[in-house]
């Protein structure tokens, strides 16, 4: 459990920003290459690069190298371990309500 706690804070750590989220949007899509990824920027292909290490890091995205061409996908895997993360606790919350609704239901001579 541990060391899933550590995954799961880089992984939020690495989509706490908007450019690498935007780069997590587009590789939902599909593959694509570092050039690809750094046009709609308005920053430095160093940069982008440096966006894409860490979420590599993260494990949200791998990369290959064919020729000259680096193309990123983008690991589903990893995306599911965070997805799990955020619905058990809208599975917590989601109870808490509904047990709220019911009490709130109930005819007030009935509540405990």
């Amino acid at each position: 459990m541990l060391n899933q706690d550590a995954v799961l804070d880089q992984m939020f750590q690495a989509l706490a920003d908007p450019t690498r989220r935007r780069i997590v949007e587009r590789l939902s899509r599909g593959p694509a290459s570092v050039s690809e990824l750094a046009r709609p920027f308005a920053m430095s292909l160093p940069a982008v690069v440096q966006h894409l290490h860490v979420l590599e890091q993260s494990g949200l995205v791998s990369t290959r190298k064919v020729g000259r061409v680096r193309t990123c996908t983008l690991d589903t895997q990893a995306l599911t371990l965070a997805e799990q993360w955020i619905n058990e606790r809208r599975l917590g919350w989601q109870r808490r309500l509904d047990r709220l609704g019911d009490i709130l239901a109930e005819p007030e001579s009935e509540r405990p």
